[in-house]
């Protein structure tokens, strides 16, 4: 599996980014794909996620201002992104996984595939 993020740049505060990741070499028909960022000096956090039947979950810190979204014939996961402010700088992780057959939801998962991140600066 192979998972890479694009999109990421500098913004001043108020501005707008999409991230985008395509993913290869996954075929589970059954899936979570989630957003991750992590800035310098503090833990990692999930705010956004995504199952195969596009049901999604966001943080409590994005909710309102980003949208996560796929395209499943062009193998693309998307995070759009507005309103940002300077505590939304970080890399920017995509990553996914597989669900079980008796599986539901995206809800405290953990993930087996990652990308290399891409950096989201705002400025203010």
């Amino acid at each position: 599996v192979h998972l890479v993020e694009s999109g990421g740049g500098s913004v001043q505060s108020g501005g707008s980014l999409r991230l985008s990741c395509a993913a290869s070499g996954f075929a589970h028909s059954k899936y979570c794909m989630a957003w991750f960022r992590q800035a310098p000096g503090k833990e990692r956090e999930e705010v956004a996620n995504i199952d195969n039947d596009d049901h999604t979950n966001y943080s409590d810190s994005v909710k309102g201002r980003f949208t996560i979204s796929q395209d499943n014939a062009k193998k693309m996961l998307y995070l759009e992104m507005i309103t940002l402010k300077p505590e939304d700088t970080a890399m920017y992780y995509c990553a996914s996984r597989g669900l079980g057959y008796e599986e539901y939801g995206c809800m405290e998962r953990s993930y087996n595939y990652w990308g290399q991140g891409t950096q989201v600066t705002v400025s203010s």
